[in-house]
């Protein structure tokens, strides 16, 4: 091989050498990354009230159906729909000539009856002396006698005909059992009433019930607490604009049973209803004081990771390393969460960043800003 060859190949293994060294260097020379930055809080310990919600229904505490009791066609509308009824108060006129006539046809036959136990009397009357001079056999005496005490229950039969024709006569103007709201007419001026018809609905709903339910679990503890299986003595409403009711309501009963298929009962609570502000069928949320907390932890809700029934939080200690921790929680209170064990007073807790880091990490922390994570509610 020439010898300028040999040179040339001498440099050029030389340049590589040179190149790897310098690429060895630059990388023992490249500054590590920085640690993630996370936020962190610290866990509050607090006297607290756990809230509990359940979703109900509103209901009057008397829904009367209005129904006729006799068949007729509806001649006129007596109440203002939407309005409040009294007791006994007229609502609907059914036509009346059908119910007269019979009232006539019945005091006929009531005249009729009376006059024949007239007869009877007086066929009495005459022949009682007569039997005793033997002018009337005593055959002729007994037959009166039984025309007289005939008569008799024919006029008490007639008279029951009348009675029930002049009720039929009254019950053509249906008035409402109760005193309450009265809604809607359901049937129109000229339609065949029958006593299956509902020709309205009245409700009574001051005090107006609501009706929601608690899952067995609840159920049983309110049991071991003492309160009867009730949710709370002192309940709040909540009305479906998201606004609370001005009166405070108490639970009423709790139904005989379990729903078998969605593991709850039943409870029926009484709130004070001035004005009939509420009406049935309106949305609501119960809300009640289930449990008292002293020294309760707490920690936001974000701080907790859960995977396969394990909730986790990464614990940041004074050098800024991470430790992760698995943690029983308890009830929720707000955008917090109860611990029950895990963590002790004044630990921080990693808030956001929880997926960047893992055991052992050294960490950059800032403190969480969120407001209510750091000013725990006074339990409203």
């Amino acid at each position: 091989m020439p010898q300028q060859s040999k040179t040339a190949m001498w440099f050029s293994a030389i340049g590589l050498l040179g190149v790897a060294v310098f690429a060895g260097c630059t990388t023992k020379s490249a500054a590590p990354p920085p640690p993630p930055a996370v936020t962190v809080a610290p866990v509050l310990q607090r006297d607290i009230s756990i809230h509990q919600e359940w979703v109900g229904t509103m209901a009057g505490n008397t829904d009367a159906d209005i129904r006729p009791k006799v068949e007729g066609f509806l001649q006129t509308r007596l109440y203002t729909e939407g309005s409040l009824v009294n007791k006994g108060q007229a609502m609907f006129q059914l036509d009346q000539r059908q119910a007269v006539a019979a009232l006539q046809q019945a005091e006929g036959q009531l005249e009729q009856a009376r006059a024949l136990q007239a007869q009877a009397e007086i066929d009495v009357k005459r022949y009682t002396p007569l039997v005793a001079e033997r002018a009337v056999s005593q055959a002729d005496l007994d037959k009166a006698l039984s025309m007289q005490r005939s008569g008799a229950a024919q006029v008490q039969a007639a008279q029951a005909a009348v009675d029930n024709a002049k009720l039929n006569r009254g019950w053509t103007t249906v008035t409402s059992p109760i005193s309450g709201i009265a809604g809607i007419a359901k049937v129109g001026i000229g339609d065949l009433m029958t006593p299956n018809t509902v020709m309205a609905t009245v409700s009574t709903v001051d005090p107006i019930y609501v009706d929601f339910s608690i899952s067995e679990q609840d159920y049983l503890r309110f049991v071991k607490a003492g309160t009867g299986g009730k949710a709370g003595a002192d309940l709040e409403l909540m009305l479906g604009d998201g606004s609370k009711f001005e009166h405070r309501g108490h639970a009423l009963l709790v139904n005989r049973e379990v729903d078998s298929r969605t593991g709850t009962i039943q409870v029926r609570a009484e709130f004070p209803n001035p004005g009939n502000v509420l009406r049935p069928g309106q949305y609501a949320r119960i809300r009640a004081i289930t449990d008292e907390r002293r020294n309760a932890l707490l920690i936001p809700q974000k701080a907790i990771s859960e995977l396969q029934g394990v909730y986790q939080v990464g614990v940041v200690d004074a050098d800024n390393k991470v430790t992760i921790r698995a943690v029983k929680p308890g009830p929720q209170f707000g955008d917090m969460w109860v611990i029950e064990s895990g963590l002790q007073p004044q630990d921080k807790v990693v808030v956001d960043g929880l997926q960047r880091i893992r055991d052992g990490m050294t960490v950059a922390p800032t403190p969480f800003k969120d407001t209510q994570a750091n000013a725990v509610p006074g339990g409203d």
